[in-house]
């Protein structure tokens, strides 16, 4: 008796072929099972179990972005809002985080154009190794700015308004001694003496150890005539000419 089985018309499978009939039989019950209990079947590949710590990851810097945010327009909130119980508890905080960055103010809204042009300069000295002091002539740091928003239709802020908002809080903020006399003032001249040591080291290279500003003040004249390019004659007006100290700082640069 042949142990093949019989396939239509009378032939006889082999042992092998029988073999491969049963694994396609039991596969398509194995797939026909999965399509009735509704689960697709398992990919090669899937990648879901290492996707979890990026999610996890993303999840998490969103927060964070969203604490920082609430917390931000919280402080800005409390700066210009009425003197209140948190805001005088906390005025140290919150203007530590205020300030220089984020300052508020109306200027926008009500502005006051300057009266006058203002040309800021530094000089800088280093010690030399056989102890003697070399000082540098003045660099104009005015002009850099003026030169960089001349002919250019979109001039950036940091251009524009850095340095010429610095002095006008160093103003505010230590009038005309120089001599700091509360917190913010000593952050707002720690905040001009970087600014203008940052521009020096840049342009000039070199290394040096202090830094001191010069401020020369000069009044804008009266517009001329309608239709004249030509300002109105008037008396010559006062220059006022100002010195500040010597500031240290780390050393810039490199010989």
């Amino acid at each position: 008796m042949n142990s093949g089985m019989g396939r239509p018309g009378g032939a006889v499978l082999s042992g092998a072929e029988q073999a491969e009939t049963k694994k396609s039989g039991h596969s398509r019950a194995g797939s026909a099972e999965s399509g009735r209990s509704g689960s697709p079947p398992a990919l090669y590949g899937d990648t879901g179990p290492s996707r979890r710590p990026l999610q996890a990851a993303t999840g998490a810097v969103v927060v964070l972005c969203l604490a920082v945010t609430l917390i931000h327009v919280l402080l800005l909130f409390l700066h210009v809002a009425p003197a209140n119980a948190i805001s005088q508890r906390y005025g140290r905080q919150i203007n530590a985080w205020v300030y220089p960055v984020f300052e508020q103010n109306w200027r926008l809204f009500a502005p006051d154009p300057e009266s006058v042009n203002r040309q800021i300069s530094a000089r800088t000295t280093r010690i030399t190794p056989d102890g003697t002091s070399q000082v540098s002539g003045w660099f104009d740091l005015s002009a850099v700015d003026n030169s960089a928003i001349e002919h250019n239709p979109f001039p950036s802020h940091t251009t524009q308004n850095m340095l010429r908002r610095a002095w006008s809080s160093y103003l505010e903020t230590l009038g005309g001694d120089d001599q700091p006399r509360s917190e913010r003032a000593v952050m707002v001249q720690q905040y001009l003496r970087n600014i203008a040591a940052d521009r020096v080291a840049d342009r000039r290279g070199g290394s040096f150890d202090s830094i001191q500003l010069r401020v020369v003040t000069f009044p804008v004249g009266a517009p001329g005539p309608a239709g004249s390019d030509r300002p109105a004659r008037s008396a010559p007006a006062a220059v006022e000419t100002r010195y500040l100290p010597w500031w240290k700082v780390a050393t810039h640069g490199t010989d």
